[in-house]
């Protein structure tokens, strides 16, 4: 199968394509800079941003499915000039249009948990949107829902250590917020598995083996680099104003956006890692991938 990726060269596009690649599939990665990243002989890669459709339409010639993995991060301030909606919604309405101008047969399109056109944040409204138009599209598709991603190069946990400082950590409301992580060696085989028709028209939240607080990240996530940490709850409104006020200034990386994102769970309501044969027992812990638990058992 002729298979794009967009939003190749990131985190968990080199994992993708790295997939598909050793499944006998025929990649390209279409990306702004796609020479940057390392990927195996025989990918393509072409330049485009999904932000301009004339820059990527020429890629869907001859694919027979496009894997939609172009995102802004929800965890930090998008950067100067993009804006969720025209990354997410307006990004997306390009891929599907290009995609059926030239016959692409399906898309799989990475959308998030809690996606909802009417949602808390622009990043929830925008993803919520964009499953919208994919749906309504005169492709077939799957869409994924994940949880918080992590792994080599994840912005999870870079987010997770810019905001819990060694020794003393003030998260808002205490880092009750809860997420449930999901390693990307875990998640790519299922993302792999959608392009085939079995998984038309489904829409999948998938979450590792665990639900954990912000708290519990951020003590594992020391923990690991052998730096205690107590947490200082900070109250939810405080916290509010300080990222709001943050939001406006240059160089901050969080604003209003990310503060209320921490005010719901990142959770599956059912796991539906099931469906692609796999236990959620036997996923890896964040405490596996980050050697807490070898840790512990040296002691």
């Amino acid at each position: 199968m002729k298979i794009l990726v967009t939003g190749g060269t990131g985190f968990i596009g080199r994992h993708l394509i790295r997939e598909l690649h050793n499944r006998d599939h025929e990649v390209t990665a279409l990306a702004r800079n796609p020479d940057e990243a390392d990927f195996p002989e025989g990918v393509e890669r072409t330049m485009g941003d999904v932000t301009a459709l004339a820059s990527i339409e020429s890629a869907f010639e001859n694919q027979d499915a496009v894997v939609n993995l172009v995102a802004l991060s929800p965890l930090f301030k998008p950067p100067r000039g993009a804006t969720h909606m025209s990354v997410h919604l307006g990004g997306t309405q390009n891929i599907v249009q290009a995609a059926e101008e030239h016959g692409v047969g399906k898309i799989v399109q990475m959308s998030a948990l809690g996606a909802s056109p009417t949602g808390p944040t622009e990043y929830i409204r925008a993803k919520g949107q964009a499953e919208e138009l994919v749906k309504n599209s005169d492709l077939r598709w799957t869409i994924f829902r994940p949880s918080v991603v992590f792994g080599d190069g994840s912005e999870f946990l870079s987010f997770t250590k810019k905001l819990t400082p060694p020794y003393l950590a003030p998260l808002p409301g205490g880092g009750k917020t809860r997420f449930q992580p999901i390693w990307i060696g875990d998640l790519v085989p299922m993302l792999a598995d959608g392009v085939d028709e079995f998984h038309d028209g489904e829409i999948y939240e998938l979450g590792g083996p665990e639900v954990l607080t912000l708290a519990d990240v951020a003590k594992l996530v020391r923990q690991a680099e052998g730096q205690p940490v107590t947490v200082v709850p900070v109250p939810m409104a405080l916290a509010g104003a300080g990222l709001k006020i943050g939001g406006a200034i240059p160089g901050v990386p969080m604003g209003g956006d990310q503060y209320r994102s921490l005010r719901f769970d990142n959770t599956v309501r059912e796991n539906e890692v099931a469906v692609f044969g796999v236990e959620p027992d036997s996923l890896t812990t964040l405490a596996e991938y980050l050697g807490v638990e070898a840790m512990r058992n040296d002691r």
